[in-house]
Protein backbone atom coordinates (compact mmCIF):
# COMPACT_ATOMS: atom_id res chain seq x y z
CA UNK A 1 0.00 0.00 0.00
CA UNK A 2 2.00 3.31 -0.97
CA UNK A 3 2.45 5.64 1.98
CA UNK A 4 0.40 8.78 2.17
CA UNK A 5 1.34 11.85 1.21
CA UNK A 6 1.42 14.84 3.71
CA UNK A 7 -1.23 17.97 2.72
CA UNK A 8 0.48 20.82 1.25
CA UNK A 9 -1.30 23.78 1.25
CA UNK A 10 -2.89 24.06 4.60
CA UNK A 11 -1.66 24.16 8.16
CA UNK A 12 -4.03 21.45 9.35
CA UNK A 13 -1.05 19.00 11.05
CA UNK A 14 0.85 22.16 12.10
CA UNK A 15 -2.02 22.32 14.06
CA UNK A 16 -2.61 19.34 15.75
CA UNK A 17 -0.03 20.54 18.36
CA UNK A 18 -1.94 20.91 21.36
CA UNK A 19 1.12 21.62 23.91
CA UNK A 20 2.06 24.98 24.94
CA UNK A 21 5.06 24.06 23.33
CA UNK A 22 6.14 26.37 20.53
CA UNK A 23 6.16 24.38 16.60
CA UNK A 24 7.82 25.59 13.63
CA UNK A 25 5.30 27.42 12.36
CA UNK A 26 4.75 29.22 15.30
CA UNK A 27 7.75 30.39 16.32
CA UNK A 28 8.55 31.49 12.58
CA UNK A 29 5.48 33.92 12.81
CA UNK A 30 6.65 35.11 16.90
CA UNK A 31 9.96 36.17 15.52
CA UNK A 32 8.60 37.35 12.37
CA UNK A 33 6.16 39.84 13.96
CA UNK A 34 9.01 40.91 16.50
CA UNK A 35 10.75 42.33 13.78
CA UNK A 36 9.70 46.10 12.86
CA UNK A 37 7.87 45.36 9.19
CA UNK A 38 7.52 48.13 6.67
CA UNK A 39 5.42 51.30 8.11
CA UNK A 40 6.05 49.99 11.61
CA UNK A 41 8.77 51.83 12.58
CA UNK A 42 6.65 53.26 15.60
CA UNK A 43 5.36 49.61 16.92
CA UNK A 44 8.98 48.60 17.49
CA UNK A 45 10.03 52.08 18.95
CA UNK A 46 7.24 51.04 21.78
CA UNK A 47 8.68 47.62 22.09
CA UNK A 48 12.03 48.99 22.16
CA UNK A 49 11.05 51.34 24.92
CA UNK A 50 9.51 48.52 26.65
CA UNK A 51 12.65 46.43 26.68
CA UNK A 52 14.55 49.13 28.27
CA UNK A 53 11.91 49.77 30.75
CA UNK A 54 11.90 46.70 31.79
CA UNK A 55 15.60 46.54 31.65
CA UNK A 56 15.98 49.63 33.70
CA UNK A 57 13.72 48.51 36.34
CA UNK A 58 14.94 44.94 37.08
CA UNK A 59 18.31 46.64 37.28
CA UNK A 60 17.42 49.19 39.67
CA UNK A 61 15.64 46.34 41.50
CA UNK A 62 18.86 44.22 41.43
CA UNK A 63 21.00 47.24 42.24
CA UNK A 64 19.05 48.80 45.51
CA UNK A 65 18.14 45.59 46.99
CA UNK A 66 21.70 44.38 46.94
CA UNK A 67 22.99 47.63 48.56
CA UNK A 68 20.54 46.99 51.35
CA UNK A 69 21.37 44.18 52.08
CA UNK A 70 25.44 44.71 51.86
CA UNK A 71 24.18 47.91 54.75
CA UNK A 72 22.67 45.04 56.93
CA UNK A 73 24.98 42.86 56.70
CA UNK A 74 27.89 45.67 57.26
CA UNK A 75 26.16 46.74 60.29
CA UNK A 76 24.95 43.01 61.42
CA UNK A 77 28.84 42.73 61.56
CA UNK A 78 29.63 45.91 63.08
CA UNK A 79 26.97 44.83 66.33
CA UNK A 80 27.85 41.34 66.08
CA UNK A 81 31.82 42.58 67.01
CA UNK A 82 30.37 43.94 69.84
CA UNK A 83 26.86 42.80 71.59
CA UNK A 84 27.32 38.67 69.97
CA UNK A 85 24.61 37.28 68.58
CA UNK A 86 22.67 37.37 72.11
CA UNK A 87 23.15 38.41 75.42
CA UNK A 88 21.96 36.65 78.39
CA UNK A 89 21.24 39.59 80.69
CA UNK A 90 20.54 39.02 84.67
CA UNK A 91 17.44 40.57 86.39
CA UNK A 92 18.95 42.05 88.93
CA UNK A 93 22.77 43.46 88.67
CA UNK A 94 24.42 40.09 89.53
CA UNK A 95 24.12 36.99 87.44
CA UNK A 96 24.00 34.09 90.18
CA UNK A 97 25.77 31.20 89.67
CA UNK A 98 27.32 33.02 86.37
CA UNK A 99 30.60 30.39 86.23
CA UNK A 100 28.13 27.79 85.77
CA UNK A 101 25.64 29.07 83.18
CA UNK A 102 28.73 30.13 81.24
CA UNK A 103 30.07 26.45 80.77
CA UNK A 104 26.56 25.51 79.83
CA UNK A 105 25.97 27.85 77.08
CA UNK A 106 30.07 27.12 75.77
CA UNK A 107 28.40 23.45 75.43
CA UNK A 108 25.46 24.04 74.04
CA UNK A 109 25.59 22.98 69.94
CA UNK A 110 25.77 26.13 68.17
CA UNK A 111 27.59 27.81 70.08
CA UNK A 112 30.58 29.38 68.77
CA UNK A 113 31.64 31.05 71.77
CA UNK A 114 30.49 32.53 74.92
CA UNK A 115 32.16 35.54 77.37
CA UNK A 116 31.81 37.38 80.98
CA UNK A 117 30.30 41.43 79.99
CA UNK A 118 29.98 44.20 82.57
CA UNK A 119 27.85 46.97 81.05
CA UNK A 120 26.79 50.23 82.79
CA UNK A 121 25.39 53.63 81.90
CA UNK A 122 27.06 56.33 83.93
CA UNK A 123 28.89 59.67 83.70
CA UNK A 124 31.93 60.45 82.13
CA UNK A 125 33.66 64.16 82.37
CA UNK A 126 36.57 66.08 80.74
CA UNK A 127 37.81 69.39 81.25
CA UNK A 128 33.93 70.54 82.66
CA UNK A 129 32.31 68.95 79.69
CA UNK A 130 29.94 65.73 81.26
CA UNK A 131 28.68 63.02 78.78
CA UNK A 132 26.59 60.30 79.43
CA UNK A 133 28.55 56.91 78.82
CA UNK A 134 28.32 52.92 78.94
CA UNK A 135 30.82 51.27 80.35
CA UNK A 136 31.58 47.91 79.10
CA UNK A 137 33.82 45.49 81.00
CA UNK A 138 34.92 42.88 78.54
CA UNK A 139 37.64 39.77 78.31
CA UNK A 140 40.99 40.13 76.56
CA UNK A 141 39.95 38.40 73.64
CA UNK A 142 36.41 40.41 73.22
CA UNK A 143 38.74 43.86 74.14
CA UNK A 144 41.24 42.49 70.88
CA UNK A 145 38.47 42.16 68.46
CA UNK A 146 38.05 46.09 68.51
CA UNK A 147 41.32 46.03 67.14
CA UNK A 148 40.16 46.80 63.08
CA UNK A 149 38.17 49.85 64.71
CA UNK A 150 40.87 51.46 66.59
CA UNK A 151 41.87 54.96 64.76
CA UNK A 152 44.22 56.25 67.61
CA UNK A 153 46.29 54.58 70.15
CA UNK A 154 46.44 50.82 70.84
CA UNK A 155 44.17 48.70 72.99
CA UNK A 156 47.70 46.89 74.57
CA UNK A 157 47.84 49.69 77.40
CA UNK A 158 44.02 48.36 78.32
CA UNK A 159 45.58 45.72 81.81
CA UNK A 160 43.52 44.47 84.72
CA UNK A 161 46.63 46.77 86.68
CA UNK A 162 46.67 49.64 84.81
CA UNK A 163 43.61 52.79 84.69
CA UNK A 164 43.13 52.82 81.03
CA UNK A 165 40.48 52.61 78.42
CA UNK A 166 39.25 52.84 74.93
CA UNK A 167 36.54 55.28 74.35
CA UNK A 168 34.59 55.77 70.80
CA UNK A 169 35.47 58.20 68.50
CA UNK A 170 32.00 60.57 68.85
CA UNK A 171 32.40 60.74 72.59
CA UNK A 172 35.85 62.02 72.24
CA UNK A 173 34.98 64.86 69.93
CA UNK A 174 31.85 65.50 72.52
CA UNK A 175 34.39 65.70 75.55
CA UNK A 176 36.86 66.84 73.61
CA UNK A 177 39.65 64.61 74.87
CA UNK A 178 42.21 62.94 73.02
CA UNK A 179 44.83 60.27 73.23
CA UNK A 180 46.53 60.51 76.43
CA UNK A 181 44.11 62.50 78.54
CA UNK A 182 42.53 61.64 81.22
CA UNK A 183 39.02 61.23 81.31
CA UNK A 184 36.77 61.19 85.05
CA UNK A 185 34.11 58.31 85.66
CA UNK A 186 30.99 59.34 87.61
CA UNK A 187 29.49 56.46 89.75
CA UNK A 188 26.72 57.48 91.89
CA UNK A 189 26.31 54.71 93.60
CA UNK A 190 29.68 55.61 95.50
CA UNK A 191 30.64 54.62 99.56
CA UNK A 192 28.09 55.47 101.90
CA UNK A 193 29.32 57.74 104.55
CA UNK A 194 27.45 59.47 107.72
CA UNK A 195 26.66 62.14 105.58
CA UNK A 196 25.23 60.13 102.67
CA UNK A 197 26.69 58.14 99.58
CA UNK A 198 29.57 59.99 97.97
CA UNK A 199 29.67 59.80 94.19
CA UNK A 200 32.30 57.33 93.08
CA UNK A 201 34.76 59.54 90.76
CA UNK A 202 38.17 58.03 88.88
CA UNK A 203 40.51 59.05 86.20
CA UNK A 204 41.04 56.45 83.42
CA UNK A 205 43.82 57.35 80.71
CA UNK A 206 42.93 57.05 76.91
CA UNK A 207 44.49 54.43 75.68
CA UNK A 208 43.08 53.98 72.39
CA UNK A 209 40.26 55.57 70.49
CA UNK A 210 37.54 53.52 68.37
CA UNK A 211 35.26 53.69 65.46
CA UNK A 212 32.95 51.23 64.92
CA UNK A 213 30.61 52.81 62.68
CA UNK A 214 27.34 52.67 64.24
CA UNK A 215 26.64 56.02 66.39
CA UNK A 216 25.16 54.74 69.22
CA UNK A 217 28.51 52.96 70.09
CA UNK A 218 30.45 55.20 69.50
CA UNK A 219 28.65 58.22 70.93
CA UNK A 220 28.61 56.67 74.23
CA UNK A 221 30.87 53.18 74.78
CA UNK A 222 34.05 53.15 77.22
CA UNK A 223 35.77 49.86 76.76
CA UNK A 224 37.91 48.50 79.85
CA UNK A 225 39.05 45.13 81.44
CA UNK A 226 36.74 42.88 83.64
CA UNK A 227 38.71 43.51 86.48
CA UNK A 228 38.85 47.26 86.26
CA UNK A 229 34.82 47.69 85.73
CA UNK A 230 34.31 45.59 88.88
CA UNK A 231 36.57 47.93 91.00
CA UNK A 232 34.82 50.89 89.43
CA UNK A 233 31.11 49.34 90.04
CA UNK A 234 32.43 47.64 93.58
CA UNK A 235 30.75 44.75 92.47
CA UNK A 236 33.82 42.05 93.36
CA UNK A 237 33.71 38.95 91.33
CA UNK A 238 30.50 39.19 89.71
CA UNK A 239 28.93 39.90 86.55
CA UNK A 240 25.14 41.02 85.09
CA UNK A 241 25.81 39.88 81.19
CA UNK A 242 26.70 36.91 78.97
CA UNK A 243 28.19 37.40 75.47
CA UNK A 244 26.88 34.75 73.24
CA UNK A 245 27.91 33.95 69.63
CA UNK A 246 26.36 31.52 67.80
CA UNK A 247 27.21 29.52 64.76
CA UNK A 248 24.14 31.24 62.61
CA UNK A 249 22.80 34.44 63.79
CA UNK A 250 19.37 34.17 62.37
CA UNK A 251 18.73 31.16 64.19
CA UNK A 252 20.01 32.04 67.38
CA UNK A 253 16.50 31.75 69.12
CA UNK A 254 16.32 28.06 68.73
CA UNK A 255 20.07 27.41 69.27
CA UNK A 256 19.18 29.40 72.76
CA UNK A 257 16.46 27.70 73.53
CA UNK A 258 17.12 24.60 75.12
CA UNK A 259 18.90 27.05 78.09
CA UNK A 260 15.54 28.80 78.98
CA UNK A 261 14.60 26.43 81.75
CA UNK A 262 17.75 26.99 83.29
CA UNK A 263 17.65 30.94 83.31
CA UNK A 264 14.36 30.73 84.18
CA UNK A 265 14.05 33.01 86.83
CA UNK A 266 17.40 34.43 86.84
CA UNK A 267 18.02 36.03 83.44
CA UNK A 268 16.47 36.73 80.23
CA UNK A 269 17.84 36.30 76.54
CA UNK A 270 18.00 38.69 74.19
CA UNK A 271 19.07 38.28 70.56
CA UNK A 272 20.22 40.86 68.06
CA UNK A 273 17.10 41.64 66.54
CA UNK A 274 15.59 42.41 69.95
CA UNK A 275 18.61 44.53 70.97
CA UNK A 276 18.43 46.42 67.89
CA UNK A 277 14.70 46.26 67.07
CA UNK A 278 13.70 49.73 65.99
CA UNK A 279 16.86 49.52 63.90
CA UNK A 280 16.43 46.58 62.01
CA UNK A 281 12.23 47.01 61.43
CA UNK A 282 13.43 50.50 59.91
CA UNK A 283 15.57 48.78 57.67
CA UNK A 284 13.37 46.01 56.63
CA UNK A 285 10.28 49.18 55.99
CA UNK A 286 12.67 50.72 53.96
CA UNK A 287 13.77 47.56 52.15
CA UNK A 288 9.83 46.48 51.21
CA UNK A 289 8.97 50.47 50.64
CA UNK A 290 12.33 50.10 48.09
CA UNK A 291 11.18 47.16 46.50
CA UNK A 292 7.45 48.76 46.15
CA UNK A 293 8.03 51.47 44.23
CA UNK A 294 10.98 49.97 42.22
CA UNK A 295 8.14 47.53 41.10
CA UNK A 296 6.71 50.22 39.59
CA UNK A 297 8.86 50.70 36.94
CA UNK A 298 8.65 47.04 35.77
CA UNK A 299 4.61 47.83 36.23
CA UNK A 300 4.72 50.72 33.94
CA UNK A 301 7.15 48.76 30.97
CA UNK A 302 4.83 46.05 30.98
CA UNK A 303 2.02 48.54 30.35
CA UNK A 304 4.29 49.55 27.46
CA UNK A 305 4.80 45.74 26.02
CA UNK A 306 0.57 45.46 26.35
CA UNK A 307 0.63 49.44 24.70
CA UNK A 308 3.08 47.82 21.37
CA UNK A 309 0.94 44.35 21.32
CA UNK A 310 -2.42 45.82 20.81
CA UNK A 311 -0.96 48.40 18.47
CA UNK A 312 0.94 45.01 16.79
CA UNK A 313 -2.25 43.21 16.54
CA UNK A 314 -4.38 46.10 14.86
CA UNK A 315 -1.73 46.19 12.41
CA UNK A 316 -1.72 42.44 11.38
CA UNK A 317 -5.69 41.84 11.41
CA UNK A 318 -5.37 41.39 7.70
CA UNK A 319 -2.32 38.53 8.06
CA UNK A 320 -4.21 36.94 11.04
CA UNK A 321 -7.55 36.54 8.89
CA UNK A 322 -5.51 35.44 5.90
CA UNK A 323 -3.72 32.52 8.86
CA UNK A 324 -7.11 31.40 10.21
CA UNK A 325 -8.41 30.75 6.37
CA UNK A 326 -5.13 28.51 6.13
CA UNK A 327 -5.83 26.62 8.70
CA UNK A 328 -4.08 28.49 11.97
CA UNK A 329 -6.37 27.51 14.81
CA UNK A 330 -6.76 30.23 17.70
CA UNK A 331 -4.36 28.13 20.09
CA UNK A 332 -2.23 29.02 17.33
CA UNK A 333 -2.27 32.56 17.02
CA UNK A 334 -2.99 32.84 21.30
CA UNK A 335 0.49 31.00 21.32
CA UNK A 336 2.04 33.45 18.61
CA UNK A 337 1.10 36.60 20.45
CA UNK A 338 2.02 35.57 23.71
CA UNK A 339 5.47 34.47 22.55
CA UNK A 340 6.30 37.92 20.61
CA UNK A 341 5.31 39.91 23.82
CA UNK A 342 6.79 37.54 26.66
CA UNK A 343 10.49 37.19 24.59
CA UNK A 344 10.78 41.66 25.12
CA UNK A 345 10.02 41.10 28.60
CA UNK A 346 11.76 38.02 29.12
CA UNK A 347 14.91 39.85 26.99
CA UNK A 348 14.24 43.05 29.12
CA UNK A 349 14.90 41.04 32.49
CA UNK A 350 17.78 38.97 31.64
CA UNK A 351 19.75 42.50 30.38
CA UNK A 352 18.71 44.24 33.33
CA UNK A 353 20.25 41.41 35.54
CA UNK A 354 23.44 41.55 33.67
CA UNK A 355 23.27 45.90 33.77
CA UNK A 356 22.78 45.51 37.58
CA UNK A 357 25.68 43.29 38.01
CA UNK A 358 27.88 45.47 36.26
CA UNK A 359 26.69 48.27 37.83
CA UNK A 360 27.54 46.41 41.40
CA UNK A 361 30.91 45.17 39.91
CA UNK A 362 31.97 48.94 39.14
CA UNK A 363 29.98 50.49 42.08
CA UNK A 364 32.48 52.54 43.38
CA UNK A 365 33.98 53.94 40.35
CA UNK A 366 30.68 55.07 39.22
CA UNK A 367 30.13 56.87 42.54
CA UNK A 368 33.62 58.09 42.52
CA UNK A 369 32.86 59.35 38.98
CA UNK A 370 29.48 61.00 39.55
CA UNK A 371 31.27 62.82 42.43
CA UNK A 372 33.90 64.32 40.39
CA UNK A 373 31.43 65.32 37.73
CA UNK A 374 29.36 66.89 39.92
CA UNK A 375 32.08 67.97 42.25
CA UNK A 376 30.40 66.63 45.05
CA UNK A 377 31.60 63.73 47.75
CA UNK A 378 29.15 61.03 47.74
CA UNK A 379 30.53 58.78 49.28
CA UNK A 380 32.64 60.44 52.45
CA UNK A 381 33.99 57.87 54.56
CA UNK A 382 34.72 59.78 57.71
CA UNK A 383 30.86 60.41 57.94
CA UNK A 384 29.63 56.88 56.53
CA UNK A 385 32.06 55.16 58.21
CA UNK A 386 32.69 52.49 56.02
CA UNK A 387 35.73 52.80 53.10
CA UNK A 388 33.20 51.62 50.12
CA UNK A 389 29.44 51.37 49.14
CA UNK A 390 28.63 47.69 50.52
CA UNK A 391 26.40 44.73 48.43
CA UNK A 392 25.90 42.13 49.52
CA UNK A 393 23.43 40.00 46.13
CA UNK A 394 20.73 37.52 47.69
CA UNK A 395 20.26 34.87 44.72
CA UNK A 396 16.52 34.33 46.34
CA UNK A 397 16.45 38.25 46.00
CA UNK A 398 17.31 38.09 42.26
CA UNK A 399 14.99 34.91 41.34
CA UNK A 400 12.04 36.72 43.08
CA UNK A 401 12.48 39.94 40.63
CA UNK A 402 13.33 37.88 37.98
CA UNK A 403 10.04 35.80 39.06
CA UNK A 404 8.22 39.28 39.08
CA UNK A 405 9.22 40.80 35.74
CA UNK A 406 8.88 37.52 33.72
CA UNK A 407 5.29 36.48 35.08
CA UNK A 408 3.45 40.85 34.61
CA UNK A 409 5.23 40.45 31.20
CA UNK A 410 3.10 37.19 30.56
CA UNK A 411 0.11 38.50 32.15
CA UNK A 412 0.79 41.58 29.85
CA UNK A 413 0.64 39.61 26.54
CA UNK A 414 -2.98 37.42 27.09
CA UNK A 415 -5.74 40.80 26.41
CA UNK A 416 -3.77 41.17 23.46
CA UNK A 417 -3.22 37.47 22.23
CA UNK A 418 -6.85 36.65 23.19
CA UNK A 419 -7.88 39.40 20.93
CA UNK A 420 -5.64 38.43 18.39
CA UNK A 421 -7.42 34.93 18.71
CA UNK A 422 -10.42 35.97 18.35
CA UNK A 423 -10.82 37.62 15.19
CA UNK A 424 -13.23 36.41 12.62
CA UNK A 425 -11.85 36.21 9.14
CA UNK A 426 -14.84 36.86 7.65
CA UNK A 427 -15.31 39.99 8.87
CA UNK A 428 -11.81 41.65 8.09
CA UNK A 429 -11.61 40.02 4.63
CA UNK A 430 -14.77 40.91 4.02
CA UNK A 431 -13.14 44.89 3.62
CA UNK A 432 -10.11 44.20 2.40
Amino acid sequence: MPARRKPRGNLQPICEHPSLILSPFEWTIAKRYMMPGKGEGFIALVAGISLVAVMLGVAALVIVMSVMNGFRAELLDKIVGLNGHAIIQAYGDDLEGWQDILEDVRETDGVVSASPLIEQPLLASFNGRVDAVLVRGNTPDDIGALAPNVVAGSLDGLQPDASRVAIGSRLAQNLGARMGDTITIINPAGRSTPFGTVPRQVGYEIAAIFEVGVYDYDNAFVVMPIPTAQTLLLSGDTIGMIEVTTEDADTVQQTLAPLNDQLEGRAVISDWRTINSSLFEALEIERVAMFFVLSIIVLVAVFNILSSLIMLVRSKRRDIAILRTMGATRRNLLKIFVTAGFLIGAIGTLAGVALGFVVLLFRQAIVSGIGFLTGVELWNPQIRFLSELPAKTNPAEVIAIVSLALVLSFLATLYPAFKASSTDPVEVLRYE
